[in-house]
């Protein structure tokens, strides 16, 4: 679907923007993934895309590869454990069932703004001590952080735009959380109207 959405909306001279380019650079890096294209093809297409200015010239770089290419399957779980350090899930990653979080003092931030939605429960169960559990939404992710535990840290939940918009994902938070934050918000707005 992703390289089908590329092929449609790129066949133009429109001026490509740095979105763009980055999700035609994760289609291929996926294609190589699947052994479709070499890793010489890969570097090629890949400065190509950094370099492209149009969307038609970004369309011509995945214009061999199936609509699958680049797609990321979700998982049924996935576990994420740290100690002092912090993990990031963003752009494009595959949303699973279940995510098992076990952190020390560092921070775990999920970014749903552009993430692929496959499912319409996500499930997190939360060990956290001494870090930031930060999930960043958008229009249709709901979080439910009724069943957390909170011992000495705080929450800050804001809304990410539209009321009315139906729920497309439905995460719901279990667990515990100490000397810690959740944070829930929608990305940030780098220019302003």
């Amino acid at each position: 679907m992703a390289a089908e959405l590329l092929h449609t909306e790129m066949s133009s001279g429109l001026r490509a923007s740095h979105a763009d380019r980055d999700r035609v650079v994760d289609v291929l890096s996926g294609a190589a993934g699947d052994g479709r294209i070499t890793a010489e093809e890969l570097d090629e297409r890949v400065a190509a895309a950094l370099s492209a200015r149009t969307l038609g010239e970004l369309a011509a770089l995945t214009a061999d590869l199936p609509d699958a290419a680049g797609a990321v399957p979700a998982k049924d779980v996935v576990r994420i454990e740290q100690q002092g350090a912090s993990a990031l899930r963003a752009d494009g990653w595959a949303v699973p069932r279940r995510m098992e979080i076990a952190s020390a003092w560092g921070d775990v931030i999920l970014d749903f703004s552009r993430a692929e939605i496959t499912h319409d429960t996500l499930r997190i169960d939360v060990d956290m001590r001494g870090g930031t559990l930060r999930l960043i939404t958008r229009p249709g992710v709901v979080v439910d952080a009724d069943a957390l535990v909170i011992g000495y840290g705080k929450t800050k939940v804001r809304s990410a735009g539209d009321p009315g918009a139906p729920a497309v994902l439905r995460v719901e938070i279990h667990g515990r959380l100490s000397l810690g934050c959740l944070e829930v918000r929608p990305p940030r707005r780098w220019f302003r109207r």
